[in-house]
């Protein structure tokens, strides 16, 4: 199985143009195989090696959100409770739920959809963003539907969610999700920057996310416009700590992150209208597998794992750029390694919009 997936991998990256992959796969039955393929810089050639950090882009919502449920099961906040009870100034926010928010149902509309905020981020990389800047470009627009009506992935909704954990818990976000989420489960090479920092070792990140759509190097850009919605760095292996934890609510030393009950509705996935994929408060499952995608110019990472097989997948590769311009190499390579792992639960999910 370890060659057959190395050349599936090998074949992807081929064809999507991608420069370099790690992937890791942990299976009961078909034990681990983790490999790095590829560049880290394809300046100097050095090879991508699986101790680096990477930027997980929205992978970070299934942290934030696992913030909110701890304040849920704390009963400081409740999953029905209207964002204007938290928030000032939100369109239609006295309709507008935690829930819909968390499980992008909100109709609010995607900052990171804006024209404005699209000329400000590539105009400037490197300028850093505040929540409030992000959700103004958001508010200048009406809302697009009534909340709970349908699905609409939008990065709006988490800076929301990231706002109320930092009122409700009087802490800022970074420190709230460090103390009662990071530290608990032992990812000690996760890390929530408030800055352009980016710890080493790391690979370079190459981007089509231009003024002008040509290709850059991403990896010193400022990742405060994702925020809640996709600011952390992490590493292969604490993804892989991350996987199951997240998915099953239970921590690695058995203990519950989140109760069950909280647990059950995080992954209550109603439909999205993508064929084969559920969405949950901050979660997906996709075929059966359960986790998140992440991507962030010049990075994109894919965390799964699938219950009924006890598996789990992380792949991050240093490149957003979607092959043929509309699937992301993440998919294309998860696609690969679960045809070959669970050819009964084949990963696949379309490009979602930029800075997912």
């Amino acid at each position: 199985m370890e060659r057959q997936l190395d050349a599936a991998v090998q074949q992807v990256m081929r064809e999507a143009n991608i420069p370099g992959v790690t992937f890791g796969v942990w299976t009961p039955d078909q034990g681990t195989h983790v490999r790095s393929l590829g560049v880290a810089d394809k300046a100097t050639g050095q090879k991508m090696s699986r101790d680096m950090y990477i930027r997980i882009g929205s992978e970070t919502k299934t942290f934030t959100v696992t913030a909110l449920l701890k304040l849920v099961d704390e009963g400081k906040i409740g999953l029905d409770d209207p964002i204007s009870k938290y928030i000032d100034g939100v369109p239609n926010g006295d309709k507008i739920t935690l829930r819909n928010l968390a499980g992008m149902r909100s109709g609010l509309f995607n900052y990171s959809e804006d024209p404005g905020f699209f000329k400000a981020l590539t105009t400037d990389p490197r300028a850093p963003f505040t929540p409030q800047q992000l959700l103004d470009y958001s508010f200048k627009h009406p809302v697009l539907f009534q909340p709970g009506e349908k699905f609409y992935y939008c990065n709006t909704n988490l800076i929301l969610l990231g706002l109320v954990v930092e009122k409700i818990s009087g802490q800022p976000l970074q420190d709230y999700i460090k103390k009662n989420v990071l530290t608990p489960a032992g990812l000690n090479h996760t890390v929530f920057p408030t800055d352009a920092a980016f710890p080493a070792p790391h690979p370079q990140g190459y981007t089509d996310q231009t003024a002008n759509g040509q290709v850059a190097i991403a990896t010193d850009w400022n990742p405060s416009w994702g925020w809640a919605a996709g600011a952390i760095i992490s590493t292969l292996d604490d993804l892989r700590i991350w996987a199951p934890t997240v998915a099953t609510g239970v921590l690695p030393d058995g203990t519950a992150m989140i109760s069950p009950a909280t647990q059950k509705q995080r992954l209550t996935t109603p439909p999205t209208g993508i064929p084969g994929a559920g969405y949950g408060l901050g979660i997906f499952n996709v075929q059966g597998w359960i986790g998140h995608n992440g991507s962030l110019p010049g990075y994109e990472t894919l965390t799964i794992y699938l219950p009924s097989a006890r598996a789990t997948i992380v792949v991050v590769l240093n490149t957003d750029i979607n092959y043929r311009k509309i699937i992301e190499p993440s998919t294309l390579v998860g696609q690969a390694i679960t045809k070959i792992v669970s050819p009964q639960h084949v990963f696949n999910l379309p490009a979602q919009p930029a800075a997912q």
